[in-house]
């Protein structure tokens, strides 16, 4: 039986564990980020991966940084024959790579080299692409570079947001490397290495890069609401309220008005201006302070005296 030690952590990786424990793989330990307060209730939160590993007995191992760690320590002894790790959130050292027998194998979601980083998902929808997709690759210290082993494409609907795609890419991923370790384990794959020239990266999304920009056109305004959607939420300043944006309707219309401007509204409706002359609908929002709501019920108590052309949005 093939020996792993898996390391990951949020809701995407958590089939994946349980895949490899399913097909009989002798899941030696789980190495998972440590747990969390969440909510406002701050409640002290288990992460996915640590659900499903408790749930079927195995050692888990949580450290705050896994580098010079008992943690580390405790994996290197145990000496797996293949590391997995699929969304697990540290650099890995190279001491602890080396301590797999046959490989360290990341589930990387996205179709690289193409977006190397934290965020390849939401970068993907932000940008408007067609598809995105799952590598199986190699591991080794430079982040997300290895030789790639497979990789498997999917589209990106209208309709789909990171959270949408985190759950599609999630039954990709368990899918593809089910189908991937097989061959590595036998030496029926080869490597292919990828091309430093189409190399394009997907850093962690920053607070200040959550803010849309109104000036864009309303397609890639609302590639950037999905993007953020359900996490970490795009926002604007509606009013001179920071507001987030949790769902827009790109309008078959077109203005003159300037990005920002209220171009119509009545009880249930409000639609301003994008770039390339685009009109956007707001159709669920939330101010700050306040909880999510329908556009209806904002305009039931804001907004009365806003007049077509304002601007009411930044």
């Amino acid at each position: 039986m093939t020996s792993v030690i898996f390391m990951g952590t949020p809701k995407f990786s958590a089939p994946i564990l349980q895949s490899l424990i399913d097909h009989d793989y002798d899941v030696l330990a789980v190495v998972t980020q440590p747990d969390r307060r969440v909510g406002r209730k701050h409640v002290l939160t288990a992460s996915p991966v640590k659900e499903v590993a408790v749930a079927n007995g195995i050692e888990v191992l949580q450290p705050e940084k896994i580098g010079g760690s008992p943690e580390m320590a405790r994996a290197i002894a145990l000496a797996p024959d293949l590391i997995v790790t699929a969304a697990f959130g540290q650099f890995l050292p190279t001491k602890l790579l080396k301590a797999a027998k046959v490989a360290a194998v990341n589930v990387h979601a996205s179709l690289l080299p193409k977006y190397r980083g934290g965020a390849p998902v939401h970068y993907a929808i932000m940008n408007g692409d067609k598809e995105t997709g799952v590598s199986i690759m190699f591991m080794e210290k430079k982040m997300d570079a290895g030789d790639v082993l497979s990789q498997r494409a999917i589209p990106i609907t209208d309709q789909d947001d990171v959270g949408s795609m985190f759950d599609k890419l999630s039954v990709v991923g368990r899918d593809l490397l089910l189908e991937t370790l097989p061959k590595l384990l036998a030496g029926d794959i080869t490597p292919v290495k990828q091309d430093p020239a189409q190399v394009t990266f997907a850093p962690t999304i920053k607070s200040d890069e959550e803010r849309v920009d109104i000036s864009l056109s309303a397609h890639l305004v609302d590639c950037k609401v999905r993007a953020l959607r359900p996490f970490p939420t795009a926002h604007v300043y509606l009013n001179g309220v920071r507001t987030k944006l949790w769902h827009v309707t790109i309008l078959d219309q077109q203005t003159d008005l300037k990005p920002g401007q209220l171009v119509s509204r009545d009880k249930h409706h409000l639609a301003i201006a994008t770039g390339d002359q685009g009109v956007l609908s707001l159709d669920e929002i939330q101010p700050a302070g306040k909880p999510k709501m329908s556009i209806t019920d904002f305009l039931n108590g804001s907004m009365d005296a806003l007049k077509v052309g304002e601007q009411v949005v930044e």
